[in-house]
């Protein structure tokens, strides 16, 4: 009897073994078989348990760095989350936490924040230029257009005077006189240069592609070649502007460029999370899959 129970529980410890059996190595982390049981248990081939681990891989590897560069999930970020969870499925964060799987709940709550984070930084630089961007959408089918203009503007915030009164009429009399003048035949673009209190003022004034949609827009749209228009107010003071170019555009431009920034930052952190791979130490024991 004590020799069947003997055996009896080195084939339990056995199977509590291989379940614990390390299957791969990344750097100076390790995956048990344990950790993946459920999705290698409902695999449907060896080429299936093998992608399994591969993103397995992939998760720590962005975990390990986003650890290295200390943007993980913070736990007031994770408490959000599964706060979130929790009135999702119409319980309370203190019913959820009394939940069993509870503890690898919030564990991937956490590891999928941390990627996000990561996924975050290594993108923020990523962007589509406007011309690209306009070549690409263009091509899409839109049923309506938006007209943007771009113009070039001198604009006044505070010229040598009195009170507040007499500082708004001297900046109107200045840029009348220089509205003159160019209508005369002086460069708008030298004056601005050598006049405009705005960051614009280093390229002639000239601003980017602007929407067409309010009055004083309109206004300018208005104008034609090289007529310079009256006073208008801008958050940054007074302004006088010329009318550049003008265009129309799809009504999901905007929403074109955005994809076009995700596919490109999706691609660019594929790339980076493969190069990741090529640093790191791996090692899969495929015969144990």
């Amino acid at each position: 009897m004590k020799r069947v129970l003997a055996l009896l529980f080195i084939l339990s410890t056995g199977s509590i073994f291989a379940e614990n059996v390390i299957i791969a190595v990344i750097n100076n982390s390790a995956i048990t078989f344990k950790s993946l049981e459920n999705s290698l248990l409902n695999a449907i081939s060896k080429e299936h348990k093998a992608d399994i681990v591969h993103q397995r891989i992939n998760d720590i590897l962005q975990l390990q760095k986003a650890k290295e560069l200390n943007i993980e999930a913070s736990i007031n970020d994770i408490n959000l989350a599964l706060l979130e969870i929790s009135k999702s499925n119409n319980i309370s964060l203190e019913q959820l936490q009394t939940y069993p799987e509870f503890l690898s709940l919030e564990t991937e709550v956490s590891e999928k924040i941390s990627i996000l984070n990561l996924q975050r930084y290594i993108t923020r630089n990523i962007n589509i230029p406007e011309s690209e961007a306009l070549n690409i959408c263009s091509k899409e089918p839109s049923n309506i257009n938006i007209k943007q203009i771009k113009v070039a503007q001198i604009i006044i915030s505070k010229v040598e005077s009195g009170s507040q009164n007499d500082q708004d009429m001297a900046i109107k009399e200045f840029l009348n006189k220089l509205s003159k003048h160019i209508s005369k035949g002086a460069s708008f673009e030298a004056f601005a240069k050598l006049h405009s209190q705005h960051p614009s003022y280093a390229n002639g004034g000239t601003t980017d592609w602007i929407e067409v949609n309010n009055p004083t827009l309109v206004m300018l749209d208005s104008l034609k070649a090289n007529e310079v228009s009256k006073i208008y107010l801008t958050e940054f003071g007074f302004a006088i502007a010329i009318k550049l170019e003008e265009r129309f555009v799809s009504s999901n431009l905007k929403k074109c460029k955005e994809k076009l920034i995700y596919l490109s930052a999706e691609k660019f952190y594929s790339n980076w999370v493969e190069s990741l791979r090529e640093e790191a130490y791996i090692k899969i024991y495929h015969d144990l899959l």
